[in-house]
């Protein structure tokens, strides 16, 4: 096993001819994909892995200066994939991690036929002539809650990131995986992600992208999924779908799944 499977959990399951590699977002891990793997196995081989940070990581590992930027995340992306010898995938990478697929795909657009994004967004800050969803002021209170009482922060954001109430199963999964996270790391790497700004290297994302986006979701407008389908450099598509919440596949995965499996399978038309 190379160093970045190792660091990063990597789990290679089913037997398929094509590769799906599955990125998870902020706060969770990847047993996010539980729902969705059954339906991968008999047809793809499945890769699965932790981003650097993640509470089933080791923290000792998490280095603050590599990961203050997307890139860092890209780089351990394309080391798995080289790790595993890996020539070509479809990888399907949820919020932060959509981003981080696309970093990738510029470096090495040979590794990926398409990248299937869901929730992302290349920029969360309202912006002049852009729309975000967060003001600066939202984000630095955002912050000061995570610092000043960690556990606390989780208990509201949890809800309100699923977009149900603590006693769903959803909220309770997202919860714990936020929970396992150390909190000076959690801080670190939301601060990276809520305020960089894609926006520049969307011209140079040639691969085709499949944008599907939750009608309502506190993180991201849906606007922001027409942006990236104007903005990206090569063929992409957007799915608005019937779902609540910044993590569908956890919170409405009778709705979401057959959505990635379509995606997944066909191509968009050229």
């Amino acid at each position: 096993m190379g160093i970045a499977e190792e660091a990063q959990n990597v789990k290679v399951i089913g037997g398929g001819q094509q590769t799906v590699v599955l990125g998870h977002g902020f706060g969770t891990d990847q047993s996010v994909w539980k729902h969705l793997i059954p339906h991968l196995v008999d047809d793809y081989k499945v890769v699965l892995y932790d981003n650097m940070g993640a509470g089933t990581t080791n923290p000792d590992y998490f280095d603050f200066e590599r990961y203050r930027t997307l890139e860092g995340f890209a780089y351990d992306l394309l080391a798995i994939l080289e790790e595993l010898h890996i020539e070509s995938c479809v990888f399907v990478g949820h919020s932060v991690s959509a981003m981080i697929g696309a970093v990738a795909s510029i470096t090495r657009p040979d590794l990926f036929q398409k990248i299937v994004m869901i929730s992302p967004s290349p920029r969360y800050l309202n912006d002049e002539n852009y729309f975000g969803g967060f003001e600066q002021e939202d984000l630095e209170q955002l912050f000061q809650a995570m610092q000043s009482n960690y556990k606390a922060w989780c208990s509201g954001f949890a809800p309100l990131a699923v977009g149900g109430d603590m006693e769903s199963v959803a909220v309770q999964e997202f919860s714990r995986t936020l929970f396992n996270m150390r909190p000076d790391i959690a801080l670190s790497v939301a601060q990276t992600i809520f305020q960089s700004d894609m926006r520049s290297i969307l011209s140079f994302v040639t691969v085709p992208c499949h944008i599907i986006q939750s009608m309502k979701d506190m993180a991201v407008p849906v606007v922001v999924s027409e942006y990236l389908h104007r903005n990206l450099g090569g063929y992409s598509i957007v799915e608005v779908m019937e779902s609540d919440g910044h993590l569908p596949q956890l919170s409405s995965p009778d709705i979401v799944i057959p959505v990635v499996l379509k995606h997944i399978k066909y191509d968009i038309a050229a």
